[in-house]
């Protein structure tokens, strides 16, 4: 399980310091699959970055299995995969197979477990007919779908995905949606932040919504379906904003 604890953190905006993250806590139970919602600035890209241990809170404290993530940093990273936004994190001089192959090598994979895993992903993902091609000449959405695949290289545990689908087609869209279905199947815990709200409806048990670095509803859809007596989440993260909500 994966708690954070009463976290806050703040940055230095020109003369002023804005709280990105306000002593919030959370608590992310291991195989479930966690819809991170909020506008631009809620905070949620911080709070990622904070739990795969990027940069460290400025207050409170995040655990998994109940250690502390940033005393442990080494062991939590091989655990994770990792992928925020645009940032695909791959090489242009490279094929999409060598940039896969570079990082499976710094998870310490042998050939043989990289050349599996790549051989897997590019079928799952349909990448084989460029997978051999420099990525400097990929769409966006193949670079998308490459920079997925470097994410689950070395099969982790543990999943972040800052607008995963972001440049994806409506297939490959589509394949990242099979592939959250079989890896929550296979037990592992995925949290994902998204704007599309039929994703986190189709694809997540438990929802986080974030208003300014504040906490507005964490926990499980169907209960908050149940409470709301609503399930259009459009509406329920409107409302619950409008309202004034904070979940205590």
């Amino acid at each position: 399980m994966i708690v954070v604890n009463q976290v806050s953190k703040q940055f230095k905006d020109k003369k002023q310091f804005v709280k990105a993250v306000d002593y919030i806590t959370l608590h992310i139970p291991k195989g479930h699959v966690v819809g991170l919602i909020g506008e631009n600035g809620a905070g949620k890209t911080t709070l990622l970055r904070m739990l795969c241990t990027l940069i460290e809170p400025d207050e409170g404290m995040i655990t998994l299995d109940g250690r502390n993530i940033f005393e442990h940093k080494e062991e939590v990273r091989s655990k994770l995969g990792v992928l925020f936004g645009s940032e695909t994190g791959l090489y242009n001089r490279l094929t999409a197979r060598e940039n896969l192959e570079y990082f499976g090598s710094l998870y310490g994979m042998s050939n043989h477990q990289i050349n599996n895993q790549v051989e897997m992903l590019a079928k799952r993902f349909g990448m084989r007919k460029y997978l051999d091609r420099k990525v400097e000449g990929f769409s966006k959405g193949m670079r998308q779908k490459v920079a997925i695949a470097r994410t689950l290289i070395h099969d982790p545990d543990i999943i972040l995905f800052d607008e995963p689908t972001t440049g994806l087609d409506i297939t490959s869209s589509n394949i990242f949606r099979e592939f959250i279905y079989q890896y929550k199947d296979e037990g592992k815990t995925i949290i994902f932040s998204t704007h599309i709200m039929d994703e986190i409806a189709q694809l997540c048990e438990d929802v986080i919504m974030m208003h300014k670095g504040q906490l507005v509803y964490e926990g499980s859809l169907e209960e908050l379906y149940v409470k709301e007596n609503s399930r259009d989440l459009n509406y329920l993260f409107t409302s619950k904003v409008v309202r004034g909500d904070l979940y205590v």
